[in-house]
């Protein structure tokens, strides 16, 4: 098991990881199987991504346009409620397989960090199997 932080730098924002677990899996003394990918955090997920320029930012306002204006109830702060359910509906892990130290994607895809309540420093657990 391995650790990875990211600091991100907005209060929403979609960054790349995948150049820094292609990194790691070249470290590593397996050549082939699967790389499982945590992001300890609730007010954070992970996905896979075509990262264009402004696809980030529509699937920000797309995330948006999901979650109801309700007056929620959580005791610690309400106004990022929207952020936990957020986390929740789109994941905060993956497992995707590798071969030969790099993550096997589609020609468009980016295993992708997604922060919903920043700038915070965020922290991803990797694990090979």
């Amino acid at each position: 098991m391995k650790k990875i932080q990211f600091q991100t730098k907005k209060k929403r924002e979609i960054i790349s990881i995948t150049q820094s677990l292609n990194e790691l899996l070249l470290s590593i003394e397996k050549e082939s199987g699967l790389c499982n990918i945590l992001v300890t955090h609730t007010t954070t997920a992970l996905s896979t991504a075509d990262l264009d320029p402004g696809t980030d930012l529509d699937m920000l306002d797309a995330f948006d346009a999901l979650i109801p204006k309700l007056k929620y109830r959580h005791p610690h702060d309400p106004e990022h409620v929207p952020d936990h359910i957020l986390s929740t509906l789109i994941g905060t892990s993956l497992t995707l397989p590798f071969e030969q130290g790099k993550l096997i994607l589609g020609t468009w895809q980016e295993v992708v960090l997604i922060e919903l309540d920043g700038p915070k420093a965020r922290t991803v657990i990797v694990t090979i199997l």
